[in-house]
């Protein structure tokens, strides 16, 4: 019986049955194979994470993207704005009624508005799309473009890590005695 010749820290893994007259069929293990990196893992709870975050109230995300709810009409009734470098962010909270009245929800905001979209008491086409405190102009939202890119880059890093095929690494030559 012949022994298999061996890379130094290759694994080896060595077929049951073999007869005098065939060798031994040995396939090198891989690293990747064989255990995972702290890296490996590291990253992959990271995708974890972007998924969770994208996908946490997806179907208010995507309903608020086509402006799909309710509709209605908020009336603008505060102003709140933060400075930030370089730019100012504000934001209208007032209250939202349904075109039939069956819905009113007070102190709620309107995705999208700043200090020069609307003025105070002048009510303004919107749309309650089930979102907790706020609501949305006719037109949507873009705040599925961020869901995407988070669900985008999970993906991109799960298949980097598992969607591709492992390199083959060369078994070395059987030599004979």
């Amino acid at each position: 019986m012949t022994t298999p010749m061996t890379t130094p820290g290759t694994p080896q893994v060595t077929a049951p049955e073999t007869t005098p007259e065939t060798p031994p069929v040995t396939t090198p293990v891989t690293a990747r194979r064989a255990r995972l990196s702290v890296f490996t893992v590291t990253l992959t709870l990271f995708a974890g994470l972007l998924v969770f975050l994208g996908a946490q109230n997806a179907g208010t995300v995507v309903s608020a993207a086509f402006a799909d709810g309710q509709a209605g009409r908020f009336v603008p009734r505060e102003l709140s704005c933060v400075q930030h470098p370089g730019h100012e962010s504000c934001v209208w909270t007032g209250d939202f009624a349904s075109a039939g009245g069956t819905v009113l929800l007070r102190g709620v905001e309107l995705y999208g508005s700043d200090r020069t979209t609307h003025r105070a008491g002048l009510p303004v086409p919107a749309v309650d799309v089930g979102a907790p405190a706020r609501v949305y102009g006719p037109g949507g939202s873009g705040e599925w473009m961020f869901r995407a890119l988070l669900l985008a880059a999970a993906a991109a890093i799960l298949w980097s890590l598992y969607g591709r095929r492992p390199r083959r690494t060369p078994a070395p030559p059987a030599t004979r005695p």
